[in-house]
């Protein structure tokens, strides 16, 4: 039996409901400023609206992105009136491409804006500031990327493969025939890789496909399900043209289609070659992690009858040139795989004193085997995440100096406020431009035990 209706009509407590913003409408805006990530901000009727690709003081149409509450993610359609700061974009597909957000941003703008926000974040979540600012840390802002992720996505009902980059705020793949910040060895691949793979019997087999350059370039396809006979031997065709390996990866770890040469990279100055594996994680810009080491080292500055301790320490990107100054050199990863890589390459560079060991780095370290007689200096270098856990012990290990090496503010600055009150100094910080063209900062710290 239907329920009569009474006539009574209730709104929910709070009043009448805002209508959200639609997706894909279009609202002139003027920007006042710019937020932390270097996006444009814009209030119009008590909404704030973030939008990419817009400057301070431009006039710009904008593309609703999404809407929630009263916050409103866009990106900027059209410039009605530019800014004098505007540049051109190096790159056509700057504006849809979801790989740079700051390229209509000049460099110089681009590190103040960085470094604002290693300030900001330093002041208001540990109310620090260094003693001393560095320089910003750079190298070449275009043509520094040595790997690169490549979307690859089957379109069943086009029966088309689509091949490029992921879309800035969306999930369509934007073709793209010449990357500017990728490395020159690598841009032959990309022009010729979608071809290849159109090509191919089981298009739709392909997950996605990475590219890597070091002492070779090496191609990573990612596939869903088993190729073909002939799509392997369309892949191998291709990567030899190209003079690339290929590696293959299911369900496991990536594996390398033929016995080849290992992969490795330079450590430009200390005379160190690094091996690794498509899918371990390498810094992508050399120039700056070359930088990156030195400054380390400088700052550091590790003794020869010194014990030092490096947590997070991956392959041994800052393992091995440290193991090169002092007695004796401890390195801690999370991942036992990694833990035997870098062992490896100790080995492979003759470094004797560098002891590498598997922890789980969410916990007390004091109690481990390998902490026992302390150290003198630590080095971390974690992920986004940070190292809540470790810093909060470190002062236990007796350490007189702290490096943090961090890749993002946010936890820099948590557990800089730890580090403090465990009687460390914020001795010196600056910023590592290990990202042109994009948000992304990274960032160094020096602690000194007070």
């Amino acid at each position: 039996m239907a329920r009569k209706d009474g006539g009574l009509r209730f709104q929910p407590s709070g009043g009448t409901r805002t209508p959200q913003v639609p997706v894909g409408k279009k609202q002139k805006l003027t920007v006042e400023r710019l937020a932390a990530d270097g996006r444009g901000i814009s209030f119009v009727e008590g909404r704030t609206w973030f939008i990419s690709g817009a400057l301070a003081g431009e006039q710009v149409e904008a593309r609703v992105l999404g809407a929630q509450g009263k916050v409103v993610q866009a990106r900027v359609e059209r410039i009605l009136s530019a800014s004098p700061e505007r540049r051109t974009e190096p790159c056509v597909h700057a504006r849809v491409c979801g790989g740079c957000s700051l390229q209509h941003m000049p460099h110089a703008d681009q590190l103040a804006l960085k470094q604002r926000m290693l300030a900001e974040q330093l002041s208001r979540l540990a109310g620090l500031e260094p003693r001393e600012w560095a320089a910003p840390l750079v190298g070449p802002e275009l043509g520094y990327r040595r790997r690169a992720r490549i979307a690859v996505r089957w379109d069943q009902k086009a029966k088309r493969l689509d091949v490029g980059f992921r879309a800035a705020a969306s999930q369509a793949i934007i073709a793209i025939n010449d990357c500017p910040v990728l490395v020159q060895p690598l841009q032959p691949i990309l022009r010729a890789l979608p071809v290849t793979l159109a090509a191919l019997a089981k298009p739709q087999a392909i997950g996605h496909v990475e590219l890597f350059s070091g002492t070779a370039c090496a191609v990573l396809v990612r596939h869903t399900s088993a190729l073909p006979d002939v799509d392997l031997a369309a892949l191998r065709n291709f990567c030899a043209e190209q003079g690339a390996q290929l590696w293959l990866q299911g369900k496991g770890e990536p594996q390398p289609d033929q016995s080849v040469q290992p992969l490795r990279y330079a450590v430009q100055g200390e005379g160190l070659s690094l091996a690794y594996r498509p899918g371990d994680f390498v810094q992508v810009n050399q120039p700056v992690n070359d930088a990156m080491i030195a400054q380390a080292l400088d700052w550091l500055t590790p003794q020869a009858d010194e014990r030092v301790l490096d947590l997070f320490c991956g392959l041994g990107n800052f393992a091995l040139p440290l193991a090169r100054r002092v007695r004796e050199l401890v390195a801690v990863e999370g991942v036992q795989a990694m833990v035997e890589r870098a062992a490896k390459n100790a080995e492979d560079n003759g470094l004797g004193n560098a002891h590498f060991y598997q922890a789980d780095l969410s916990k007390p370290l004091a109690d481990a085997a390998w902490a026992k007689g302390g150290f003198a200096a630590v080095l971390l270098d974690p992920p986004r995440d940070g190292a809540l856990q470790v810093v909060q012990h470190v002062a236990k290990l007796g350490a007189a100096r702290v490096l943090y090496v961090s890749c993002n503010p946010a936890t820099l600055a948590r557990d800089s406020a730890e580090l403090q009150a465990q009687g460390y100094r914020l001795e010196r910080a600056g910023i590592l431009d290990m990202f042109p063209q994009t948000a992304h900062v990274e960032a160094m710290a020096l602690f000194v035990r007070q």
